[in-house]
């Protein structure tokens, strides 16, 4: 069997998810790409050598939507045959982007997976007012799955 490894760790600072923090102004894209970028450097990893990248994403909406993985992997410069995925796990997002990273590389699926997320919460509906319209998490109604799915925005 395979052994998984970490190799590195990379992150960016820590924002306060606030509008006008020192990141809000920074796109969730370029915020991925940086830590992919300084990622590499570190390790030193051929970019195409990559199999897969694996990313973790609660608020997958507006400028995190559209696999924000894959956009920041493009934007980082890696080669455009290596594959990213974004996933939503609430909360443990990237951790389940780690556990599946390491199960492909276990299982003998995959050789070099890099595990990550993003998130920039001063750029998401959720609880930020610099989004005019758009409601916060805590002025929605919640309602049952019996309600069907066209309330859902509701």
């Amino acid at each position: 069997m395979n052994e998984a490894v970490i190799v590195d760790v990379v992150r960016t600072a820590s924002g306060k998810g606030k509008p006008g923090g020192a990141l809000s102004g920074t796109h969730p894209v370029d915020l991925l790409a940086t830590v992919l970028e300084a990622l590499v450097a570190r390790t030193g990893i051929d970019p195409a050598l990559v199999d897969d990248v694996i990313g973790g994403c609660v608020g997958q909406v507006g400028e995190q939507s559209t696999n924000i993985t894959r956009q920041a992997v493009l934007a980082a410069g890696f080669p455009e045959h290596v594959p990213a995925t974004t996933i939503d796990r609430q909360c443990g997002s990237s951790q389940q982007a780690a556990t599946f990273a390491a199960q492909a590389i276990i299982s003998g699926f995959q050789d070099v997976v890099i595990a990550c997320g993003v998130e920039s919460m001063s750029r998401v509906p959720m609880g930020t007012p610099t989004l005019g319209a758009q409601r916060r998490v805590g002025e929605c109604e919640c309602r049952g799955q019996r309600h069907g799915a066209g309330h859902v925005g509701d």
